[in-house]
């Protein structure tokens, strides 16, 4: 058990009964995502030019119309944020569906994979603030890649190259600021150790600047970025979001 500011939680082994609480956590915590990225890529100066320009049209296509040319520049930022919306609500679809629509048997069955929750137990009622999943990968492709940190330089894993891939990192809002993400990648640094994986790598969006920094903070480095959002690729560009890959040797 642990304490941080009079929030007492434990970091455990999911069980079907988080099923309800993990997934209302899991898609809060993509879908907040929206608005950082809506705002992100609004205020990226070419979006800012093209706001102008479809407002000047607007305005002159109106008849010197102040309306006509609010008009255009919401519709242009409508756009955007259909844009940004798609592309987190895709993914969140894509996980409800594949993996996290079985969670024991994509993890809990499987001794190479992992999925924890943090556990609040203030005034004796537990709720499910947090989690973590860790899926464990053979080398394969990954044993030799190019490192964009590193020069272009080609390197391969020691060993089989089996790594693990962490993800659904999700704190709930009112919980954070407490230590418990960062406890939570403890966790799944921990059993990558134990399992041998040499590594453990994540993809996570651009706009996610605060996770970023904490991944950073614990010795994750940047090695790759690609636009595949899975999404429409016109979408990725308008929203201008790019998907990190980061890692870290154990």
């Amino acid at each position: 058990m642990a304490q941080k500011n009079d929030f007492q939680f434990s970091i455990r082994e999911y069980r079907p009964s988080d099923e309800h609480g993990v997934m209302s956590l899991f898609r809060d915590g993509i879908l907040e995502n929206i608005y950082p990225a809506f705002f992100k890529a609004l205020s990226h100066p070419d979006h800012i030019g093209v706001a102008l320009s479809i407002s000047m049209a607007g305005y002159v296509l109106g008849g010197s119309s102040y309306f006509q040319a609010v008009l255009f520049g919401s519709a242009w930022a409508g756009l955007i944020y259909y844009c940004c919306h798609e592309i987190y609500e895709t993914y969140m679809l894509r996980r409800l569906s594949t993996d996290m629509a079985n969670i024991q048997a994509s993890y809990l069955d499987n001794p190479d994979n992992g999925f924890w929750v943090a556990e609040d137990s203030a005034n004796d009622q537990s709720k499910v603030v947090g989690m973590v999943a860790v899926m464990g990968k053979k080398g394969g492709d990954e044993n030799e890649r190019c490192d964009d940190l590193n020069g272009g330089v080609m390197r391969g894993d020691a060993g089989d190259g089996s790594y693990g891939e962490m993800s659904c990192v999700v704190v709930a809002f009112p919980r954070r600021r407490k230590n418990l993400g960062l406890q939570l990648t403890q966790k799944a640094l921990d059993f990558c150790k134990e399992r041998g994986y040499t590594r453990l790598v994540l993809d996570i969006s651009s706009p996610q600047t605060a996770a970023i920094a904490l991944y950073q903070k614990l010795g994750f480095v940047q090695t790759a970025s690609h636009s595949n959002t899975h999404a429409n690729r016109w979408f990725s560009k308008l929203a201008r979001i790019n998907v990190m890959r980061m890692e870290k040797f154990i």
